[in-house]
């Protein structure tokens, strides 16, 4: 009778430990090309684009931005750094174009919903009082096609197998570990049927776990925000897109973006 009662006592001594495992934080590094014929930029009042004489020549080829994924209970929280951040150029007389950062038009943040395998997008438009939440959901739809491989490596001190899958016509490496309990990927089409996935690598992006944190995690900072404003996809477009040209209005000559 003691040692059952002692092996209770250990297995709600180690409870919490249990819990917080199913909780924590993964750190990203997204790494994107940049299609430099598609950006536009306003210097000095005016567009330019790539070709034209004033188009800024230290717009590097790839972007980098980190991306901080929070789990607990059924939710993933992504938050991207920089996500979003509209640059300034500005062109003095005889001078080279000098791109600063302006700030964001809007802010934005995903929630994924790991039971229901859906997306929810949220955007805040405004700030303080006048900010406004909308909020639009998408079906998370896996790829199929995986070609598993025997080719297995440690990312961020978990043991991950490497999976090949067509996507965007291409294929894309996905590296991904049983070994964190619940399911996840930060490229939604490229979640495997089990697990979570740490490195992806395609030919125009790369998605990589720098570090695993797991602990307890608050579950109400991934929960949905129940009072946004539902509203389509393309609604949700338009007010992006409004938002922008706010923001474009409000900087004055010499916005652009990347």
């Amino acid at each position: 009778m003691k040692k059952l009662l002692s092996i209770i006592a250990l297995l709600f001594a180690a409870a919490p430990d249990m819990l917080a495992q199913t909780s924590g934080q993964i750190n990203y590094e997204v790494v994107r090309k940049i299609d430099q014929s598609r950006l536009r930029f306003m210097v000095n009042g005016e567009e330019v684009k790539q070709g034209d004489p004033n188009f800024p020549t230290d717009v590097p080829d790839t972007r980098t931005i980190g991306q901080k994924v929070l789990f607990a209970g059924n939710f993933v929280r992504e938050n991207r750094d920089e996500e979003n951040m509209m640059k300034r150029v500005i062109q003095e007389p005889g001078g080279m174009p000098q791109v600063t950062n302006a700030g964001r038009p809007f802010e934005e943040y995903a929630v994924i919903d790991i039971a229901g395998q859906k997306v929810l997008t949220f955007v805040t438009v405004g700030q303080e009082k006048e900010a406004h939440t909308y909020q639009t959901e998408a079906p998370i739809e896996p790829t199929a096609g995986w070609q598993l491989t025997q080719q297995t490596k440690k990312i961020a001190g978990y043991l991950c197998q490497k999976a090949v899958v067509n996507y965007h016509k291409e294929p894309y490496a996905v590296w991904f570990t049983t070994e964190l309990p619940f399911r996840y990927s930060p490229v939604p089409s490229l979640t495997p049927e089990k697990g979570v996935v740490l490195l992806v690598e395609g030919s125009r992006e790369q998605f990589r776990a720098t570090k695993v944190s797991l602990g307890k995690v608050d579950e109400k900072a991934v929960m949905p925000d129940v009072h946004a404003e539902k509203v389509s996809a393309e609604q949700m477009t338009d007010i992006r897109q409004k938002a922008i040209a706010d923001f474009h209005q409000k900087m004055g000559p010499g916005g652009g973006g990347i």
